[in-house]
């Protein structure tokens, strides 16, 4: 039986994966999204394409995804699959990326305890890859540092954030390097980091 996520402040998600020729990466980061699926916490999934010539679309009809193809930059595709969701809140991933066992708890706290509480807005990443066999505080300690020395969140640990804060950033931009330009203008003080980590399977593309 599956649980029910909480929904105290009626939070839902839309999960945008970035993908091309990704037919096998995608397949494991879509299973990771199965339970969140059944729970209640994710409403829908957009891939948003790079004119993959693979399977990539026929794995992600299958398992009911919406796909969206373009040649157009990364940020732009982002953004344009942002656009057509309707849930308030956002998590964006490549395919590849599966977040570890907790997860789902993980963001739905994030997520009720951002919307139910007055204060500055707030974005969430995933522990970085590797940090799944540390002890939580260890973990920790190497992330803090880590951003410390300067090197801050990177796209490889996806991103959850609401929808009107994503807005109010103004999204993705068509820079090459749009994910991190995002990060960037985040900020350290409003990323907060979840208790869970992230694996990258073989077939990640980067």
């Amino acid at each position: 039986m599956v649980a029910t996520v909480s929904n105290r402040c009626g939070s839902m998600l839309s999960v945008i994966i970035a993908t091309h020729e990704s037919e096998r990466a995608l397949v494991p980061t879509l299973a990771a999204l199965v339970p969140a699926a059944a729970s209640g916490l994710i409403a829908e999934v957009v891939v948003a394409d790079a004119g993959s010539r693979d399977a990539t679309a026929e794995v992600a009809e299958i398992a009911g995804c919406r796909f969206m193809s373009s040649s157009e930059p990364l940020g732009v595709r982002l953004k344009a699959a942002a656009a057509v969701t309707r849930r308030p809140w956002l998590m964006f991933l490549r395919a590849g990326i599966v977040p570890q066992a907790g997860w789902i708890d993980a963001v739905d706290d994030f997520i009720q305890t951002t919307d139910c509480l007055e204060g500055p807005a707030l974005a969430a990443v995933f522990r970085p890859p590797g940090a799944a066999h540390l002890r939580p505080a260890f973990a920790e300690i190497i992330a803090s540092l880590r951003s410390a020395l300067g090197g801050g969140p990177r796209p490889d640990q996806g991103l959850l954030i609401a929808r009107r804060f994503y807005e109010a950033l103004g999204g993705h931009s068509p820079e090459t390097d749009c994910e991190m330009a995002l990060l960037r203008r985040l900020g350290r003080r409003r990323t907060a980091m979840l208790p869970v980590a992230v694996s990258l399977t073989r077939n990640y593309l980067t």
